[in-house]
């Protein structure tokens, strides 16, 4: 299934997901999958690697605001770096109530794109390069992405902000 947004009101996730892509003028594949009980299992669905499907984490600033950074599957956010790079001294991941205020997306399904409100994008630079899997808005369903298409329509900072998980 290719871009199509299905009926009821599930499907409102991945309808903005896929109205922001088009604005942005991005090439995006969604697919229909299982649900997954880790990475590993995701990965073996869809038939590609841990590395390739990208974690889309909501960060909260101690001001209130948020940040996305995008990590990928086999490797884990760096507090540090990425503290280093925002320049401040405290992130932390809010809870899933809070997340789902900040994007309009329960986790699991959590995207800069179509996000209910346009945070910063950070996305750690081991992803440059590939043809990655990510989070569509909506449960049951993955968006298919080349990672530099989307870094470069989403405005991201590309940077080292990840360690091997």
């Amino acid at each position: 299934m290719v871009g199509q947004a299905g009926n009821g009101s599930a499907a409102v996730g991945r309808q903005r997901f896929l109205a922001d892509a088009a604005a942005r003028g991005l090439e995006v594949q969604i697919v229909e999958r299982l649900a997954a009980k880790s990475l590993a299992e995701a990965a073996a669905i869809l038939g590609i690697t841990p590395a390739e499907i990208v974690k889309s984490l909501v960060v909260k600033h101690k001001d209130g605001t948020f940040l996305f950074a995008l990590i990928p599957g086999d490797r884990q956010i760096s507090w540090p770096k990425l503290r280093n790079l925002v320049g401040v001294n405290k992130l932390s991941l809010p809870p899933a109530d809070v997340a789902f205020e900040a994007t309009g997306y329960e986790r699991g399904t959590i995207t800069p794109l179509g996000s209910t409100t346009p945070w910063p994008v950070y996305a750690d630079s081991t992803m440059a390069g590939r043809r990655i899997s990510m989070g569509a808005g909506e449960h049951g369903y993955s968006a298919f992405v080349l990672a530099d298409a989307l870094t470069s329509a989403l405005g991201a900072v590309v940077a080292d902000i990840s360690d091997p998980a």
